[in-house]
């Protein structure tokens, strides 16, 4: 079995290609030429130079007849500077692939989305929800829901993909996402906790469920990923016990974390650095989104792992990677 992925040097990428290449894949991964890509220098692996945004580098990339494509890559930013370069990926790099993969006649497509597809909701969001994400002002969650519909386009078109939605992800070989919060809270650089909740999922367990969403899932249909659900507070809480520093016992009003943010961004305004949190990011960790894996569970078998497990598993790798980089330095 061979599988295209994009998005292979990033969190969610490279747990993949490690489950792919676990289950007897040859995994041939399309690379930015300034990516860090050392880590698919593998038996089984083939690095191809390109990016999404080129829709003839993603053409030249996929192979004919490929097996699955997994659309991994996808821009994070809440910073409303990268907005327009975000969308050029989200959306214009969904639809350069979805085209590519029905001209190159691929078997089946597994696109990796994110639970902000389904916008903003007072309840718990399972696939029947309707999306109210198009009326966002968060373009993160705009463009996910634009590049769902890129894809549904396809299926329209007789592509076989399936969508995958996860929440909140935790795990090894993260350098930016809960890792950095990890940073702060064993450097005891944690200003403060927010006030919102969300559901979690181990990321080794959403990369099997993109596995078995290309073995078993149904054409069209998403998939929500989930199933342990946590306050922020619990979260640095559970960290803290992990890095055994002390956390703050309660979590910062949200209009507390709104302003800081609205400040961070007359800042950035003059400085032209990155906030530490923008105000769209401040609104989206003052929420409480709960997901239903239900469907997951049932369909392709995905297993809900603790939240302590996806910590420790992220803090062990952390560990591990900084006396590498070390021994290399």
């Amino acid at each position: 079995m061979r599988a295209f992925v994009t998005g292979a040097t990033g969190f969610v990428g490279h747990n993949l290609v490690i489950e792919l290449r676990a289950a007897g894949w040859d995994v041939i991964a399309l690379v930015r030429r300034d990516s860090d890509a050392r880590h698919l220098d593998a038996p089984g692996v083939t690095k191809r130079e390109g990016t999404v945004t080129d829709a003839k580098s993603v053409l030249a990339a996929i192979p004919d007849a490929v097996d699955a494509v997994f659309h991994v890559a996808g821009s994070t930013s809440v910073w409303k500077r990268r907005d327009a370069q975000q969308t050029l990926v989200n959306v214009g790099g969904t639809a350069n692939v979805v085209r590519a993969a029905i001209a190159r006649r691929a078997k089946r497509l597994v696109h990796t989305s994110s639970v902000g597809a389904y916008g903003h909701h007072h309840t718990r969001i399972d696939e029947s929800t309707p999306s109210n994400a198009e009326s966002s002002w968060i373009n993160y969650i705009r463009t996910k829901r634009a590049a769902e519909l890129e894809v549904l386009r396809g299926v329209a078109e007789g592509l076989d993909a399936v969508i995958v939605n996860p929440p909140h992800i935790a795990g090894p070989y993260d350098r930016h996402n809960w890792a950095r919060l990890i940073r702060l809270v064993r450097d005891g650089k944690l200003p403060g906790i927010p006030p919102g909740a969300g559901s979690w999922c181990h990321v080794r367990e959403v990369a099997r469920a993109h596995i078995a969403a290309f073995e078993r899932g149904r054409t069209g249909e998403h998939y929500l990923l989930g199933g342990t659900d946590a306050s922020f507070l619990e979260a640095i809480q559970t960290i803290g016990r992990l890095v055994g520093k002390p956390v703050p016992r309660k979590p910062l009003p949200a209009f507390v974390l709104k302003t800081v943010a609205k400040v961070n961004e007359i800042v950035a305004a003059f400085t032209g650095r990155e906030p530490d949190i923008t105000p769209e990011g401040a609104a989206l960790v003052c929420e409480t989104i709960l997901t239903d894996c239900g469907k997951a569970v049932r369909e392709l078998g995905y297993r809900a792992v603790p939240l302590e497990t996806m910590f420790a598993d992220c803090w062990d790798w952390m560990q591990r990677d900084e006396i590498r980089l070390t021994r290399h330095a």
